[in-house]
């Protein structure tokens, strides 16, 4: 069984290496090849794909940019020349960081931490809830319940329709721990169930009476999520 990707790189020496090390492995099919971060969200936001080799310094908005905007998690394998990206690569909880040049073994120990495709969906299909952590105790909300998150600094605030539960949390950690199928990141500060919007103005949208900014980078993800007829 092989993996699809996606090679994100503006280099095209090193897109067309990676190409031929993934044909050569056996293991990957890469179904397209972007040079930005911004020829690649459109593609990517209506394709989800297995595994994503990213550039990180990229003319424009670079690679971390890239994962910010996305609302589903692919695994993620980093290619760059600069070790100092690589606390960031474990923020982002990245699959592996190649350092360029590397060579093909290094190249398949890569994809020696993939996991398989199978694996990826089940854990996507467990997650229908969520535990919090608050005021000592774990609180298990289901993903229907919740209305949207606001962070608060080094605390989020989880919205539902009789409560609001503080916990300490990033609004960047839980992107990459809720269900991507039912919550969208819209703006740096918000993240949205998308089951519960009821009108979208310009650049808000609104769910229940809560007026919530959608930010320039995350519009365009959003419109493509929602049905319109």
């Amino acid at each position: 069984m092989k993996f699809t990707a996606v090679i994100v790189e503006d280099l095209s020496v090193a897109a067309d290496v990676l190409q031929k090390y993934c044909i050569k492995s056996g293991k990957i099919n890469v179904v397209h090849t972007f040079k930005s971060t911004e020829e690649a969200i459109p593609f990517l936001s209506e394709n989800a794909v297995d595994v994503l080799f990213l550039d990180i310094e990229m003319p424009g908005a670079n690679g971390f940019s890239l994962l910010d905007q996305m609302q589903y998690q692919p695994q993620v394998i980093l290619t760059t020349s600069k070790t100092e990206y690589a606390f960031d690569a474990f923020e982002y909880s990245v699959i592996d960081f190649l350092r360029k040049p590397f060579s093909y073994q290094r190249f398949i120990q890569s994809l020696d931490k993939l996991k398989p495709v199978n694996e990826k969906k089940e854990e996507v299909e467990e997650m229908s809830h969520v535990f919090i952590k608050s005021d000592g105790k774990l609180i298990r909300l289901n993903n229907d319940d919740i209305l949207y998150i606001e962070s608060m600094g080094d605390y989020v605030k989880f919205i539902t329709n009789d409560k609001k539960i503080i916990s300490h949390n990033t609004i960047k950690a839980l992107t990459e721990k809720i269900n991507p199928d039912v919550f969208c990141k819209v703006h740096r500060s918000y993240i949205i169930n998308m089951n519960k919007i009821s009108d979208i103005r310009d650049n808000t949208l609104y769910i229940a009476n809560a007026k919530i900014p959608v930010s320039k980078a995350n519009r365009s993800t959003v419109m493509s999520r929602i049905k319109i007829v």
